[in-house]
């Protein structure tokens, strides 16, 4: 099934909603900030992702830099500061079955669909 975790606040967030509409494939939306992921859907976005959980961390929100900045946090810590503050997460995430990608650069989201 092919999804996406948007922001429409976002203009790459946008962006990647865009490229699935004119790819004509059927998918779902998901508007994370309204309906966050669980720890356990995070988790299992993160291994389709193949990156480490910091990665899809957004360090530039006034979150990140007043509550986590600088500590030594472990994975686990770092998904459930996600899930309690999903203005962290990294977006647009596009996901087809087992495989998934940030759309930054939303090339990455035409490679996920070719």
């Amino acid at each position: 099934m092919l999804k996406i975790y948007h922001n429409p606040r976002c203009s790459k967030s946008r962006q990647g909603l865009a490229l699935l509409e004119e790819s004509g494939k059927e998918f779902d939306t998901i508007n994370y900030l309204d309906t966050p992921p669980s720890y356990i859907e995070l988790a299992a976005i993160v291994g389709k992702l193949k990156m480490a959980p910091i990665e899809l961390v957004r360090k530039n929100e006034s979150i990140w830099k007043e509550q986590f900045k600088g500590k030594d946090l472990s994975d686990k810590e770092i998904i459930q500061a996600m899930v309690d503050n999903p203005k962290l997460i990294e977006r647009p995430i596009v996901i087809l079955d087992n495989e998934a990608v940030v759309g930054r650069p939303s090339e990455n989201i035409k490679n996920l669909l070719t």
